[in-house]
């Protein structure tokens, strides 16, 4: 188990070695192989920069986990913790695994425009309920949240259709409890379609060049 700041709310980035055709392939098959890594790289610090918060602890989620742990591309200051290469449920609880208490949210690295409210509403939204979720606009989710780790189910997630419009739907019927809520929808950039649209209204966008 990893030792933090006891009863400090814990925020993982998860991220990926920015490498081209290994990161953002579905973006990368519309815009070029080289440009998503590329725009993956910016976008991932940029967020980085965007919601570290003294509130709570901020620890990045590398994969793959050698290579990453060793990486120069994130910042040094920030705690690192593996999240392997099974599918996003699994290494979702493989993240929340980690910590012994929580709260704990995980949120992935390409929402341009997720910030430190967005991530205080949803610890806030912990208060109340055991779990949160932050759909996104494509029926996915950008932020996963639990206030007890202990009352997170081996059932979390499975049978989940990933990378589909039923994604965000799946996961709720996994939870297993009554007591969960949403937080801010915001957009994640899967496609050269996404990447379009975020291109024209988010806030914190990182150009190709």
């Amino acid at each position: 188990k990893t030792i933090l700041p006891k009863y400090k709310p814990i925020l993982v980035i998860m991220v990926k070695e920015p490498r081209p055709g290994k990161v953002k392939t579905r973006l990368g098959n519309d815009i070029g192989m080289i440009e998503a890594a590329w725009w993956y790289r910016h976008q991932s610090l940029s967020l980085l920069r965007n919601v570290v918060h003294p509130k709570w602890e901020t620890v990045i989620a590398v994969t793959p986990d050698i290579e990453g742990r060793k990486s120069r591309v994130w910042p040094p200051e920030l705690m690192r913790i593996s999240q392997g290469m099974s599918d996003l449920g699994e290494r979702i609880l493989k993240i929340c695994e980690s910590f012994r208490v929580g709260p704990v949210c995980i949120i992935g690295s390409d929402i341009p425009d997720v910030s430190t409210k967005n991530i205080d509403r949803a610890f806030k939204v912990l208060m109340r309920n055991e779990f949160v979720l932050g759909p996104t606009l494509d029926g996915g989710f950008w932020l996963f949240g639990a206030r007890k780790i202990r009352k997170i189910s081996k059932n979390t997630f499975k049978k989940v259709r990933w990378s589909s419009i039923y994604a965000y739907e799946d996961t709720i019927k996994t939870l297993e409890t009554e007591r969960w809520a949403t937080c801010d929808i915001l957009r994640d950039v899967d496609n050269g379609t996404d990447y379009t649209a975020a291109q024209k209204t988010s806030l914190n966008w990182s150009p190709l060049r």
